[in-house]
């Protein structure tokens, strides 16, 4: 079979070590006669599962003391309501950094709770940069920010000083580079980026910003009841939790964040450096603030990336259609990219060039 390169935005690009351990799992789990998929979540077996995958996210990511790791349902899509719903009561301010769809999706449920503001846009530029110059409210209760922007081809280069606790949404960029966990009172991320696949939502968070709701909560959404319940008040999504496990120990085998930061700065390097001496292609984003991980880009002349795109599907180069935000091109290079993907990818866009400009 030829190789497929996948650069879709997610679910995304999984490790061979982990896809292969997931297939052995569905047919035997640990020499049990029974498949991970039929085990019970409340066996010894599955206990060990979740440990380790708690285990490795605090080795991975340096996860202070004083933080819960718990491993819930929703995608970062139920976060987008449950952290106003948990840390935002009627009438208190939060602040938000609108930079993409999902940024702004998270403001709008917000504001449900209370009142969620803006504190900068770059909507009217359709998100091609990251804002720089903003104040965040004292009286604000939290300060969200949503550190990649998959559609835009955007992303934080670092994280801002926040008097308030700080809030991220990190689903397409986690674990693909160190962060200091302790300058955050939260972090989301849903598993079907650089983590896992679909079905669970990793959440680290802060012991004292748990609890603190005045308004009646339902268990399923309480932070608090999670954590006493070891994020299995319900059924969790086993099979979710141990592909996450699987990816984080080939993530962890290959050197850890560090090394993957690395690996993604190289990969995006070359990319970038084609998309700016190639005279058919450009970026579509302030450089500053060029994604690591989805890398945006359209073509001076637009009639020929119908043609493309094909060419690239026959190369076997999957997924790199863009946004219909954008138009264009995306290439997600999340860690499980190698860079063989991006050589085969920027060979294309030359030889293209070469036949076409």
């Amino acid at each position: 079979m030829n190789k497929v390169y996948n650069f879709s935005a997610g679910p995304a690009i999984l490790p061979r070590e982990a896809m292969e351990a997931g297939s052995r799992a569905c047919l035997e789990f640990n020499g049990m006669g029974l498949s991970l998929l039929e085990i019970s979540h409340r066996s010894k077996e599955f206990e060990a599962v979740l440990n380790d995958a708690r285990a490795i996210v605090k080795e991975l990511l340096g996860v202070p003391d004083g933080y819960q790791v718990l491993f819930l349902q929703g995608g970062a899509s139920l976060q987008f309501a449950m952290v106003p719903m948990n840390l935002l009561d009627e009438g208190e301010t939060a602040a938000y950094l609108d930079t993409g769809v999902w940024a702004n999706k998270a403001l709008k449920e917000a504001k449900l709770f209370g009142n969620a503001k803006a504190v900068a846009s770059s909507k009217e530029q359709n998100y091609t940069f990251i804002p720089k110059e903003y104040e965040v409210p004292a009286d604000a209760k939290y300060f969200h920010v949503t550190s990649n922007n998959t559609i835009y081809g955007t992303q934080l280069q670092s994280f801002p000083a926040s008097a308030v606790p700080l809030i991220s949404d990190m689903s397409s960029d986690i674990f693909s580079r160190p962060v200091d966990v302790s300058k955050f009172g939260l972090i989301y991320a849903g598993s079907q980026k650089n983590m896992g696949i679909a079905g669970t939502t990793l959440v680290i968070i802060r012991d004292d910003l748990m609890g603190k709701a005045k308004r009646k909560l339902p268990s399923m959404l309480d932070y608090k009841l999670q954590a006493e319940n070891d994020s299995m008040y319900n059924t969790p999504p086993v099979f979710a939790i141990y592909m996450a496990l699987e990816t984080l120990k080939w993530v962890k085998s290959k050197g850890g964040v560090s090394a993957m930061q690395k690996l993604n700065e190289e990969k995006a390097g070359r990319l970038y450096a084609e998309i700016d001496s190639n005279p058919l292609f450009k970026g579509t984003c302030a450089v500053e603030d060029r994604s690591r991980m989805n890398v945006t880009f359209v073509m001076n002349k637009p009639e020929l990336e119908g043609a493309f795109l094909k060419e690239a599907e026959a190369a076997g180069l999957s997924g790199l259609k863009g946004h219909r935000s954008v138009g264009g091109f995306r290439a997600s290079i999340y860690n499980a990219m190698g860079v063989d993907g991006i050589d085969a990818l920027v060979s294309l866009m030359r030889d293209f060039s070469k036949r076409n400009s």
